[in-house]
């Protein structure tokens, strides 16, 4: 039964809130006496963070509605007020449920308090809204988009006037305009029809696309048979443009996930790293008889790349270290100079590459906030140089951060379509290139454990009982534990030749580990997973 306390407060917001829709929602969970849905609806608010917003589309206070992205928007608005930062607000967003309307009501509330806004012309990857806040000279972006996350998922990233996305302190400074702010229906918004927001020029566009196109160079050689698939996402387009205007054949698209999809109804979830997820790609690409299969998640930003084994057939997916890995050897093989970044749950094999090729290597927190700001608190080895690549292993690559200051799907999956058809000139693959690298620098197995919880008061007692009875020893090897509070909310536990870190995810409710056994074998990994994984679950 709904308590009184929390029947007024649901009538207050409802009276408050300016979407019809959303207080209709409330109204019928109130008629039912759905004091759960309720309850979890109005457990707090949807916390703004360094990733934005995200969350389920659903009416109230703890999800994503018309009602929260008004009062965000107008909260970032009086920041960037408050910070004197010129320039126009520019608005991105995907196919998703509600996109569109969170990406107009924020423009909305940008024009009603004076700054200008640029809408993108149509649903396109989040790398084109990235790129396009610093080619038009805006004073942030915003993304509409819930990246891979589960359909009923809706999300709201920010970026600065600087290309990258928001990190401490600008999150909190902007949540504390949030929390300042009255109730969403007083908060001025222009009309829709005399709005005043334009439109990004299809110019901009076609740049993004000729200058991620000019970063390879298409040899006169066999060119791979790719088949691509967008998960029903925004990339196929982008995508296509990109590959035939760098002298590639257009991709072969998964005729099941070439449209966007807002219900995302091949797949359990729409992420490339999920079980499951790359079945359809990897039948295609048996069907086509393609040399190399790629896949972006929802939004473009991610990239997964499958490569066929000796047995007709048969696939296996890269991991994001070994990917990652060899984009950066590709890199320095193309002469790029400057600094090579990764985080800490990243493979450690990026630190010896540099070691090997000297060059400067930074190792930050997780997340690519970071990763583009690596510099700002860099020692010497990373001093007066600029960040040329940066990569995650949840397959997030940036290749060309002077275009784009985040991960960008689309850009790595043509770099890594170059470095095949340079490989096949030589009759070699990349698990071939694979192969001799770790011959050089040493094996550097990496896997991941993670459990799924219901909410992150689960994952935070999760972290606690970690902190309080870390193990002593795991896979036969004393470890030793660093905290990495307060920076940021992770264990990392050494051994002489394995390493475990632990963290909440920032995008999902899920408790993740990431294991590394350099020079060892790949049975020790199994034997670390298996431990890690009795660990969590306990």
């Amino acid at each position: 039964m709904i308590t009184p306390e929390l029947a007024a407060q649901v009538r207050h917001w409802i009276a408050h809130d300016p979407d019809a829709g959303d207080r209709a929602e409330l109204s019928a969970l109130l008629d039912q006496d759905d004091e759960s849905a309720l309850a979890d609806r109005f457990s707090g608010p949807l916390e703004f963070g360094t990733a934005g917003l995200r969350g389920p589309l659903r009416a109230g206070p703890n999800g994503m509605n018309r009602a929260v992205v008004r009062n965000t928007a107008a909260g970032l608005v009086a920041y960037l007020a408050e910070q004197k930062v010129p320039g126009p607000l520019v608005i991105g967003y995907d196919a998703r449920h509600r996109s569109h309307e969170f990406a107009v009501e924020t423009a909305r509330v940008a024009v009603a308090a004076g700054r200008a806004a640029v809408i993108l012309p149509r649903p396109l990857p989040t790398p084109v809204l990235a790129y396009a806040i610093r080619a038009i000279g805006a004073s942030a972006g915003v993304m509409v988009t819930a990246s891979h996350n589960p359909p009923g998922d809706n999300g709201y990233k920010v970026y600065l006037a600087d290309g990258a996305q928001i990190a401490p302190p600008t999150d909190a400074l902007i949540a504390a305009h949030i929390a300042a702010l009255g109730h969403p229906n007083e908060i001025p918004v222009a009309d829709v029809d005399s709005a005043g927001f334009s439109t990004l020029p299809e110019r901009c566009v076609q740049n993004y696309v000729d200058q991620i196109a000019a970063l390879v160079e298409v040899k006169a050689t066999p060119k791979p048979r790719i088949a691509y698939t967008p998960l029903h996402g925004v990339g196929a387009e982008t995508v296509t443009r990109v590959f035939t205007t760098a002298g590639f054949d257009a991709p072969h698209i998964v005729p099941k996930q070439a449209e966007p999809d807002p219900d995302f109804p091949t797949v359990n979830f729409p992420n490339p790293e999920e079980p499951g997820a790359l079945d359809l790609l990897i039948e295609h690409a048996n069907a086509i008889h393609a040399d190399l299969a790629i896949a972006n998640d929802p939004d473009a930003d991610r990239c997964a790349v499958v490569v066929p084994l000796t047995q007709p057939g048969t696939w296996r997916a890269l991991t994001g270290d070994e990917l990652g890995t060899l984009l950066a050897d590709h890199l320095m093989t193309k002469d790029v100079r400057g600094t090579f970044v990764t985080t800490i749950v990243s493979s450690s094999m990026l630190r010896s590459l540099c070691v090997a090729r000297d060059r400067p290597y930074v190792e930050t927190l997780t997340g690519f906030k970071w990763i583009m700001r690596a510099l700002d608190d860099a020692g010497p080895i990373g001093a007066g140089t600029d960040i040329v690549y940066g990569y995650e292993e949840a397959l997030g690559y940036a290749v060309a951060p002077h275009l784009v200051r985040d991960k960008d799907g689309i850009s790595a999956a043509l770099l890594v379509s170059e470095l095949a058809q340079e490989l096949r000139a030589r009759n070699l693959t990349l698990l071939d290139r694979l192969e001799q690298l770790n011959d050089e620098l040493g094996a550097h197995h990496t896997s991941q454990v993670s459990i799924r919880a219901r909410t992150s008061a689960e994952l935070g007692a999760l972290m606690r009982r970690l902190r309080a009875e870390p193990p002593a020893e795991l896979a036969g090897e004393n470890v030793s534990c660093e905290d990495l509070a307060p920076r940021t909310d992770a264990l990392i536990f050494r051994g002489k030749t394995i390493r475990v870190v632990i963290r909440p995810s920032g995008t999902e409710p899920k408790l993740k580990a990431y294991l590394e056994v350099t020079g060892g074998s790949a049975n020790l990994l199994a034997e670390l997973s298996q431990q890690v994984t009795d660990l969590l679950n306990e």
